[in-house]
């Protein structure tokens, strides 16, 4: 073999060997810096995110936490002062690349917020809206088609049974605990691979709280999820992998178990334990 096919070789390994490494994770981002106008939120943040699992994202106020989740989908460039520098690769895509459709970015990705926000329409329409906005496809779409993408999406996040004979009622008289859910089944009809959550419990009482963590795991598997919290407990029931962060920047990423059991930074292990934050 001559030299030029051995370096050919050698280099088509290395490429096969990166995207190995690559291709496990969802979400890869690469010295990620944040600033509001003058003030830095986020310093050089280099993170691997798996798919198909659940990260939880904690620590103190302040820390850069929903700066990072808003950043994923772009919501933060909607300020004219936000400036970002760094890059966010979603599934091998460079999301702030020169040709890149915010559109299509906000179609893959989906946020949940801390309160719900069901828009003051009927159950079935809620879940509809993202299909409307980002496909003409739906006015094509058979009645028993439709009502069929309607009764999925309320399946998959166990509202279903409690809502499907007040499908045309407003989704503002449900519970705060079943309007977050039917705010994350409005994301599902649009086929998203990654779901960020910012608090997306925090205005729910243990019982609420409870049921959608039994929703995240029932999620876990067909979606990447991040899931900004504040709630110790909760971090270390509902996510695989845990990411700390401290005045902008990352700490420790690791197995949620090794990190509340055998934390490697004393920063970590004084916030988990209550001493600040």
């Amino acid at each position: 073999m001559d030299r030029q096919a051995v370096i050919r070789d050698a280099k088509h390994s290395a490429e096969a060997q990166q995207s190995s490494a690559t291709s496990q994770y969802a979400i890869v981002t690469q010295d990620l810096n944040v600033w509001y106008g003058d003030f830095q939120a986020l310093y050089d943040v280099t993170l691997n995110i798996k798919k198909d699992i659940i990260t939880s994202l904690i620590g103190p106020s302040g820390c850069g936490k929903s700066t990072f989740l808003r950043s994923i989908n772009r919501i933060n460039e909607r300020l004219s002062y936000v400036r970002i520098d760094g890059s966010i690769t979603v599934y091998d895509h460079n999301i702030y690349g020169d040709h890149v459709e915010l559109a299509q970015v906000r179609k893959q990705i989906g946020m949940v917020f801390q309160r719900p926000n069901p828009l003051p329409i009927s159950i079935r329409d809620n879940v509809l809206f993202g299909l409307s906005i980002h496909s003409e496809s739906r006015k094509k779409l058979p009645r028993n088609e439709v009502d069929d993408i309607v009764e999925q999406a309320l399946q998959q996040v166990l509202l279903w049974h409690t809502v499907k004979d007040r499908l045309g009622r407003k989704a503002t008289e449900l519970s705060l605990e079943e309007q977050q859910k039917l705010c994350i089944a409005r994301l599902l009809p649009i086929k998203p691979t990654i779901l960020l959550m910012d608090e997306p419990c925090s205005a729910l009482d243990a019982k609420g709280t409870e049921a959608v963590e039994e929703l995240l795991w029932g999620l876990r598997g067909r979606y990447t999820i991040v899931i900004v919290t504040h709630n110790m407990a909760q971090a270390r029931r509902a996510s695989d992998e845990c990411i700390f962060m401290l005045m902008g920047k990352v700490i420790e990423h690791t197995p949620t178990a090794e990190m509340f059991v055998t934390p490697a930074h004393k920063e970590t292990a004084d916030y988990i334990e209550g001493r600040y934050g």
